[in-house]
């Protein structure tokens, strides 16, 4: 009897998992047809004659960006765009984007673009592109509509938090070559690196800075300055946090696929040789500079100075389709030493100094937060 039993448990469970799979099944199915039914009633009796690649477009971003700010579908002809040199023949602005709630928001201005010169800051929403709402419109054809030949003008419109009316920039486009470190000795002690973004070579331009500073006998400081870096690639936020650190993990990533995981350790070797080290971050701080911070913080290897950076911490990868056309998707996080994640929260200062100027140059009688920094380490 209880072999008999024993056999209808085993016989019941795989039933109970295949009505289960098909009752998930039969509703996706649904959908389809309900959106095939809506995209047909739209296409009849809407006001005006729609273009139907154009509206399933939208339908397809739509659903990528209800996923995050930065997944997005790009079609064949963006695609092909992106991978196109078009060394002399686009202008940029110089901005870092994201998509918020359906509006263009400016993740960080880079230094000396036009966008930064202008006064676009961190946090804008772009809500207008010459005129055009940017409201309805995929990242991409935001991007798009952005770029342009080298030497013509753009008009944004902005909206900016704690500011009521819109603002409006006219900003001409230009080639934007970025220069990604800066450095100097301040009050003949501290050694001062700017870095502006995490291009190819920005570790090898540190490396290089700080073996000339070292020169200098009165040296004992230094100050990293991320404020305003939008980030870039991950390898060279990995080596730049390692030239600071003698042990221990620097981050992590986590995806859906646990083979993927992955995790990243500091080699033997300051090569500050443990000197007193700064970190100035704002909320223009993102992806990979927040990294940096957030690994020299969990460290207690840095006093981290500013305020709280942008808090973007995933990973998108640029996946192919079939259409020739391609999807930017996120697919894993990242994970700071101490476990927790940047996604959203971003890295907070010890020492929170609210920025007042925005012309973050060497020692500039306006840099509240640098002139900080400088008497927090001569007393």
């Amino acid at each position: 009897m209880k072999k008999i039993q024993l056999y209808l448990i085993i016989l019941f469970i795989p039933f109970f998992l295949i009505q289960k799979t098909n009752s998930a099944e039969i509703d996706i199915y649904k959908k389809i047809d309900l959106f095939g039914e809506v995209l047909e009633k739209i296409n009849k009796e809407y006001v005006d004659e729609i273009n139907q690649s154009e509206s399933m477009d939208s339908a397809i971003n739509g659903l990528l960006q209800s996923l995050d700010p930065y997944s997005a579908y790009m079609s064949p002809e963006i695609f092909q765009e992106m991978q196109t040199e078009t060394s002399g023949e686009f202008g940029g602005l110089g901005i870092e984007v994201g998509m918020e709630a359906g509006v263009v928001k400016v993740i960080s201005p880079i230094d000396d673009t036009p966008a930064s010169k202008a006064g676009i800051k961190a946090g804008d929403y772009i809500v207008k592109i010459n005129n055009i709402q940017v409201q309805g419109k995929s990242l991409t054809e935001a991007v798009d509509l952005m770029r342009g030949p080298v030497g013509s003008g753009i008009e944004l419109t902005v909206r900016r938090r704690g500011v009521k009316k819109a603002l409006t920039f006219n900003i001409i486009r230009e080639i934007i070559e970025i220069q990604s470190v800066k450095a100097d000795l301040l009050d003949n002690n501290i050694g001062y690196i700017r870095l502006t973004s995490f291009n190819d070579n920005s570790s090898q331009q540190i490396k290089k800075h700080i073996t000339k500073l070292k020169k200098n006998k009165n040296l004992n400081a230094f100050i990293l300055d991320l404020r305003n870096n939008p980030g870039g690639l991950l390898s060279q936020a990995i080596k730049i946090s390692d030239f600071f650190l003698e042990n221990g993990e620097i981050v992590s990533t986590k995806s859906r696929k646990k083979s993927e995981n992955r995790k990243w350790f500091a080699k033997k070797g300051d090569i500050t040789d443990g000197k007193t080290l700064l970190v100035l971050i704002n909320y223009g701080s993102a992806s990979a500079s927040e990294i940096v911070a957030g690994a020299l913080k969990d460290h207690k290897r840095a006093i981290i100075i500013g305020e709280r950076s942008y808090g973007k911490g995933s990973v998108q990868s640029i996946i192919p389709m079939k259409n020739k056309g391609a999807i930017r998707l996120t697919v894993a996080k990242y994970y700071l030493p101490s476990g927790n994640s940047i996604s959203e929260v971003g890295v907070k200062p010890d020492i929170e100094v609210n920025e007042e100027g925005d012309n973050f140059r060497i020692k500039t009688a306006d840099d509240n937060q640098l002139n900080y920094a400088i008497k927090l380490i001569n007393g």
